[in-house]
């Protein structure tokens, strides 16, 4: 088969150019239309329920709301988990599933749970599904803003120009499946009861509400036909403005003298209730819109339409209004791809140099070199029918060595082929190409088979470390198998037209550099013993060093910009949370690397987010780094942790955005570690937290320390006094009626105007309702016509109650966090894990779990003692197939150990953790490792089979297999090398792969080239005669049919032959 490939491809010359050329115009098109983000979408498949229940308190929105809601998702087919978040007038529920669950067919599931449980619910409540995005499609915010100080423009007239103006032209944007408003007022026209006036009048804010509902509608009376005219009737009776409102009849009183709305109440135009705030640099509030990505959207495209679309908009404004992005996730992704398209570019030059130095031939160079931008076609044509996007993951960890492989081999091979040859004409040229394709074509084929048995364990990952490294995974293998395809092709093709008489030439250094070899060897040779022993002791210091070394999760991308999560008392007012917004963002403004500064109070409309009003996110952009005064950003965060230490009450955490989102996805912990304390009361579950938090603070290495706030909001709590209700001939309903409407307000109706809509609102007036002591005077209207207090019917108190109720998998939890400073997460964690068993005393019933990246570390290093041994196992079977016998395979194994020596003392020299990309980085070294081993195996193997005794074959083969060896392995490694020294946005990912590839590739060889031929030789020595003739004979029936390694066959066939040929 393989040989029949190559016979066609040069027999079809114009065909392979047509499919090459194909190639590039697929590839040039899936490179355009691929999607591109920062990172492959790393969030779980989630929906949310979302239920806004107005006016209802954490314990009710828990009972009423959330727990149906949970009841009815649990026992979902596919689904990994079900938790809740209960806070006043929300509650929203994520169910989470499995990530080959289709969306559609998940949000199509959920939809009719959630129709199922609607019953369950109290009246009025109707739950609805959260967009069909990811926490991490928040690609873009801006602020609109009033710049003309002379003409202010209100926060109420900024929500309208956001609502009316603004949001629906970007909400018609293609990959646009929301636009969130954060901020500003929505404007409610107001009708403030006067509850005395009421009472002379003899009527009640139900009669009000009645009033404004009839007196409030255009209506239709079908058509006339006058004089051959066809007539629409239409009746306006619309309220238009407050002076409408205001004329609206109630009742009519005796004499027929009529009660106006005016008459009992005052109405304005005012402010829907706030749930959050936005406030910028110090200079007090505004408004933001969040752009929110449709699920599997291309990400830099859809942030490019909507700067576009932006600027369309900027026109419309009135005069004095702007807008202003303050975050841009297509920046991130800007600087990323920037970062891995300059790694690969450098790599590539890295890769093509040393090809030159050791071919020595500017054509067969050029050559190998062009498969590697083919190579990367056929994988972007993959990656856009199979829709992984082009991002710092699926494209950061490419080789070009390893893609260059197979090319090398052939073309090493014809270089050889045709310097031995004498002035061939086109035809002869032909033929030997053909042929030197032919000796090493199925080494190719078994050579790239062992570097996609490494990769494909990978996709055995999961979770979050399988949506991180799968895409990874998937490029690597489609781009190796595409430029195995090229080898055999295009390579064998091209170099018949471009390679003609070839002359090898000589190379001083390298002559120097293989007589030096020749001399160690032999020396090695000699000292068999202190060689051995001197590798394993070697290998046993490495082995003892590793619990030592630093572990964690991955590595903290710098994303460009910093988010700084606040929280104050769960009380804190609106006012004062701005206030204190303002001191946060005035503290930050101090330092020059700061830009700019947003903070978010509270939630927005869409409730994506479940803050309260005491909670803030603060939004940190930067200057050019170049600018920077502080040497690093944890510099920079250590400083501004101690400037921010000042302000009293203020509790924080520094994260970045895409971060912040992706942790608090995952497993509800917006921290690096995450402890959950799980039981049924709330007042246990706060303390025993709280107990947890002073246990955290004194581990060293803890930060950002604190407990998710269960209690603590202040509650007007409403005791009702059963007896006196009955005596009063009142029910809980009457109450429930008037209370929900003097304090809360009802919607009675709304206005329209063209497209607006502004609803029209009764409730009583401030001073009658602002204070617990007002709330007792409410009257309530007995049936008996009477008008009594609710302080008569009810025991009026101020207590501390829930602020929010955290539950997962039907539990009630209270969450302690922390991040890391100064130390590694893996230690930290297992320290607090001591320490909280140690100190902490739960009562029956009551439990803690560990989740936040602790929780992705664990879950990833556990799979990875499956899947470390599942590759080595795989490599094994590829060598036995090779070998025929199992010592040998076993002797080429030692490079795993010997590649594992330099991975763990490269991460000790550059200080590096043990992490996820790391242990990724492990697994790829030891594929291309042990093709090094193979290497020399294999050609000492065919110099034995040709007679040459064991040790003249230990030492020839060593030597003749000197240049491949380092051949593959520096183009391998130097691909690498951009990566590893690369400090640009994104690198950090890329460095811990890149610093064990190259690490462990430098000891391997190095002892491969060593240690290797000398255990060979000594375990061929006590190897017994009869097995080792008969396994000659098997090679031998083998032949060279046999798949051998395709470093191999880079100089075992072209060796052999040209061997052959100057004995003859």
């Amino acid at each position: 088969m393989i040989e029949r490939l190559i016979t066609l491809a040069l027999r079809f010359r114009v065909a392979v150019i047509g499919a090459t050329l194909l190639l590039v115009v697929a590839g040039s098109w899936a490179l355009s239309s691929i999607n591109t983000d920062a990172f492959p979408d790393l969030t779980p498949n989630q929906v949310q329920v979302i239920t806004v229940a107005a006016g209802l308190s954490p314990n009710e929105v828990e009972n009423l709301v959330s727990y149906p809601m949970e009841t009815a998702m649990m026992g979902l087919p596919r689904t990994r988990g079900v938790r809740s978040i209960s806070k006043a007038g929300i509650s929203v529920v994520t169910v989470s599933y499995d990530d080959e669950v289709d969306m559609y067919f998940a949000r199509a599931q959920v939809t009719q749970r959630m129709q199922d449980a609607v019953g369950s619910l109290p009246d009025g409540l109707q739950p609805s599904l959260g967009p069909p995005a990811t926490p991490m499609g928040e690609v873009f915010q801006y602020l609109v803003e009033a710049t003309d100080s002379l003409h202010p423009v209100s926060l109420m007239e900024l929500r309208n120009i956001q609502e009316y103006t603004i949001k629906p032209m970007l909400r018609t944007l293609p990959g646009v499946a929301d636009v969130n408003s954060w901020g500003g007022m929505v404007q409610q026209f107001h009708v403030l009861a006067d509850p005395s006036k009421l009472a002379g009048y003899g009527l009640s804010l139900e009669d009000l509400q009645r009033a404004l509902q009839a007196n409030n509608g255009n209506f239709g009376a079908g058509y006339i036909e006058n004089r051959g005219e066809r007539f629409t009737v239409r009746g306006l009776g619309r309220l238009g403005d407050t002076v409408d409102i205001a004329n609206v009849v109630v009742a009519t009183r005796e004499g027929g003298t009529p009660v106006y709305v005016r008459d009992v109440a005052d109405v304005t135009v005012g402010p829907m209730p706030r749930e959050g705030a936005v406030s910028r640099d110090g200079r007090g509030e505004t408004l933001s819109g969040m752009i929110v990505m449709l699920k599997g959207s291309n990400g830099k495209a859809v942030v490019d339409e909507v700067k576009t679309r932006l600027n369309e908009i900027t026109p419309l404004l009135p005069s004095g209004v702007t807008i202003r992005p303050f975050y841009n996730q297509g920046d991130v992704v800007e600087r990323t791809t920037r970062t891995v398209f300059k790694n690969l570019l450098e790599g590539g030059l890295l890769v093509v140099l040393v090809l030159f130095v050791f071919l020595r031939n500017v054509r067969a160079s050029l050559i190998t070199a062009s498969v590697i931008p083919l190579s990367l076609l056929v994988a972007f044509v993959a990656m856009q029918q199979f829709g992984v996007s082009a991002n710092l993951m699926s494209l950061g960890a490419l080789d070009f060595g390893l893609i260059v492989d197979a090319s090398v081999v052939m073309v090493e091979n014809f270089v050889r082929r045709l310097g031995h040859a004498v002035n061939p004409t086109a035809d002869q040229r032909r033929e030997l190409i053909r042929r030197a394709a032919f000796e090493v074509g199925r080494p190719i084929v078994f050579g790239v088979c062992i570097i996609v048995a490494v990769y494909i364990p990978i996709f055995a990952l999961e979770g979050l470390e399988r949506r991180m490294f799968a895409p990874m995974a998937f490029t690597v293998v489609v781009a190796v198998l595409g430029s195995l395809l090229l080898a055999l092709t295009y390579v064998p093709m091209l170099s018949s037209f471009l390679l003609s008489h070839v002359e090898e030439k000589p190379s001083r250094w390298f002559d120097a550099v293989r007589a030096r070899y020749r001399r160690d060897l032999g020396r090695a040779l000699v000292n068999r013993r202190a060689v051995v022993l001197g590798a394993l002791g070697v290998l046993a210091l490495t082995l003892s060093s590793v619990p030592f070394l630093g572990t964690e999760f991955m590595p903290r991308l710098d994303e460009g910009s910093m988010l700084i999560e606040t929280r104050r008392l769960p009380s804190t007012s609106l006012p004062q949370g701005m206030e204190i917004a303002r001191d946060v963002e005035r503290t930050l403004l101090r330092f020059p690397e700061v830009r700019g500064i947003v903070t978010k109070l509270g939630r927005p409309e869409l409730a994506t987010e479940t803050m309260g009003l005491y909670a803030g996110d603060v939004y940190v952009n930067f200057t050019p780094r170049d600018q920077w005064k502080a040497p690093s950003l944890e510099m920079l965060i250590v400083r501004m942790d101690s400037a921010l230490s000042e302000i009293p009450g203020l509790h924080y955490n520094f994260t970045a955005p895409m971060a912040m989102r992706l942790d608090e996805a995952i497993s509800g912990v917006r921290t690096q570690l995450g402890v959950k304390v799980f039981g049924d009361s709330l007042s246990v579950l706060q303390a025993k937290a709280d107990e947890i938090v002073k246990v955290i603070e004194t581990v060293p290495g803890a930060a950002d320390v604190s407990a998710d706030v269960s209690a603590g909001a202040m509650q007007v709590e409403l005791a009702l006094d059963r007896a006196a209700l009955a005596r009063y001939g009142l029910d809980v309903s009457d109450v429930r009626d008037a209370v929900q409407a003097g304090i809360g307000g009802v919607e009675a109706t709304e206005i329209i105007d063209g497209r607006k809509r502004f609803p029209v609102v009764v409730r009583l007036a401030e001073s009658y309702r602002g204070t617990p002591d007002a709330i007792g005077r409410l009257l309530i209207a007995a049936p008996n016509g009477a008008r009594v207090l609710l302080s008569q019917v009810a025991r009026v108190r101020v207590v501390e109650g829930p602020e929010l109720i955290n539950h997962e998998r039907g539990e009630r939890m209270v969450i302690v966090q922390s991040n890391v400073r100064g130390r590694d997460l893996g230690s930290f964690a297992a320290e607090v894990q001591r320490e909280v068993a140690r100190r902490v005393q739960l009562p029956g019933g009551y439990f803690v779990t560990y989740g936040g990246q602790f929780e992705n570390q664990q879950r990833a290093m556990k799979r990875l003692t499956l899947i470390v041994p599942l590759v080595l196992l795989l490599i094994v079977g590829l060598l036995y197939a090779s070998f025929g016998n199992g010592r040998q395979s076993l002797l080429v194994m030692l490079n795993v150990p010997f590649a594992l020596i330099g991975g763990v003392a490269a991460l000790w020299l550059r200080g590096m953790n043990l992490n996820l990309s790391a242990s990724v980085g492990f697994i790829a070294l030891f594929g291309i490792a042990v093709l090094n081993g193979v290497v020399l195996v294999a050609y000492i193997n065919q110099l034995r089979d040709a007679g040459m005794p064991l040790d003249e074959a230990v030492r020839d083969g060593s030597e003749t297999r000197l240049r491949p060896v380092l051949m593959t392995a520096l183009v391998a490694s130097f691909g690498f090398i951009p990566m590893a020294l690369s400090t640009s946005p994104g690198s950090e990912v890329q460095r811990p792969l890149a610093t064990v590839v190259i690490g462990g590739l430098v000891t391997s060889t190095l002892l491969t080239l060593i240690v290797l031929p000398v255990v060979y030789e000594w375990l061929e020595e006590r190897w017994p005669d009869w097995a080792a003739a008969f396994h000659h004979r098997v090679r031998q029936r083998r032949g060279a049919g046999r798949p051998r390694s395709a470093r191999s066959a880079a100089a075992a066939g072209p060796v052999a032959s040209s061997k052959r040929e100057s004995d003859a």
